[in-house]
């Protein structure tokens, strides 16, 4: 599945490599939401499990342009560039609107989950009782995960490695949060914060001539978890890809039917209006991990007063429906070019 495509439409797959990529590392939004609504998550299996004893071989055999064409190369680095791009820059950012800015963050994606449902039902064309079946069972599985405690962090380097093919299941499945999934797994902290920073100040120190680094033990196993959970992620997006185009090509309705449910059950982890919960002891005191971070034990919900914050946070709903909407006029776009 290859679509014709000329520069402007590259540049826009690097827009939805970004807004994929940032998707990604908001706990309870999945990266595959954004795929799924602008168009190209089918393309994108496609590409994924192109990845196989073929490909290898043209590489290995230093068939490099057969190689790059068999993958859909073009496509996919447009992709990955883009997701990239987001790790060093609006991962940040977003870092940032989380400390500052929650409730408006987060009404953002909710309002953009509420959009996603609607541009997955419009794919259906038909209801039965097997739709509806799997349906349900995403609705009950996503309500379930986001209302499971989180465990403790682990840096033990073979979980990091299932932590990396775990982590991918958010641009893989549309609906499931890699992200959310971490903090799950008591990791979210160390992957895709503490990890990170430390490549990015070590990036940031190569750029000016300073190699003290190499003499900082906690900078080193920083990084190499990161290139640990590096491999775990590249390994997982493969193996789901394969698994993934496989269930689309022979239940291609169950499979949009589960991952709509997954996108309905995640709206609960999503819901602006929450308080965090933190584990404390029979005294009352908050215990600390292993970095003396508070440990989060879940969120209590609640509904919002009528107050300006509120329909502020309102606002910011409609505004993630709306970029879905365009989402979804450009990814309707590139589907009829298929």
């Amino acid at each position: 599945m290859k679509i014709a495509r000329n520069t402007f439409d590259y540049i826009l797959l690097i827009f939805k490599g970004i807004a994929m990529g940032a998707a990604n590392k908001v706990p309870g939004v999945s990266g595959g939401i954004v795929a799924f609504v602008a168009g190209f998550y089918e393309e994108f299996i496609y590409s994924l499990q192109r990845i196989n004893k073929t490909a290898l071989k043209l590489l290995f055999t230093g068939k490099f342009k057969p190689f790059f064409s068999y993958i859909n190369g073009s496509f996919l680095a447009a992709i990955i560039l883009g997701m990239l791009i987001s790790f060093f820059t609006i991962s940040k950012l977003l870092d940032y609107l989380l400390i500052h800015y929650k409730l408006y963050v987060w009404s953002a994606f909710f309002g953009m989950i509420l959009g996603s449902i609607y541009s997955v039902s419009k794919r259906f064309e038909k209801w039965n009782l097997t739709s509806v079946s799997f349906l349900t069972l995403g609705i009950i599985v996503g309500l379930g995960i986001s209302f499971l405690e989180p465990a403790t962090e682990n840096d033990n380097l073979l979980f990091v490695f299932l932590c990396g093919i775990i982590s991918v299941a958010g641009m893989t499945l549309p609906g499931l949060s890699g992200s959310f999934i971490l903090i799950l797994i008591g990791n979210y902290v160390l992957l895709l914060i503490d990890s990170v920073n430390a490549l990015y100040d070590t990036i940031k120190e190569l750029l000016t001539g300073n190699y003290n680094f190499i003499h900082d033990a906690a900078r080193l196993r920083m990084l190499q978890v990161l290139a640990v959970f590096t491999a775990g992620s590249v390994t997982g997006m493969v193996s789901f890809s394969h698994l993934m185009n496989h269930l689309l090509q022979k239940y291609k309705l169950q499979t949009i039917a589960i991952i709509k449910g997954f996108i309905i059950g995640s709206l609960g982890v999503v819901w602006p209006w929450k308080n965090t919960i933190y584990k404390t002891n029979n005294n009352g005191a908050f215990l600390l991990d292993s970095q003396h971070e508070k440990i989060v034990e879940g969120y209590k919900r609640f509904i919002p007063e009528l107050n300006n914050q509120t329909l502020s946070a309102i606002g910011f709903v409609t505004l993630g429906v709306l970029l879905i909407v365009i989402l979804e006029w450009y990814g309707t776009k590139e589907r009829k070019n298929i």
